[in-house]
């Protein structure tokens, strides 16, 4: 017995693009006990050095980089290269 083949002729596609700099980018972490903005940007982009753009997306919870919070929500900015 032969099983017919699924139809997909009809099928269409649709991308929405949206403009560079306008869409929120920014992934989320919810600071644990014990760490820092270096140890986690080494975590999340692969260079500790990279703590100040965190510092940077998060100036409106952060007035210090020293002083971060268990339980604090930082937004992770994506990062060009």
């Amino acid at each position: 017995m032969a099983t017919q083949k699924p139809d997909f002729s009809n099928v269409q596609g649709n991308v929405d693009t949206v403009p560079a700099g306008t869409r929120d980018d920014a992934r989320t972490y919810t600071v644990l006990k014990g760490d820092t903005l270096s140890a986690i940007a080494q975590k999340h982009y692969g260079k500790a050095s990279r703590w100040n753009a965190i510092y940077e997306a998060n100036r409106d919870q952060l007035d210090d980089p020293d002083l971060i919070k268990p339980g604090q929500v930082l937004k992770l900015p994506s990062l060009d290269d």
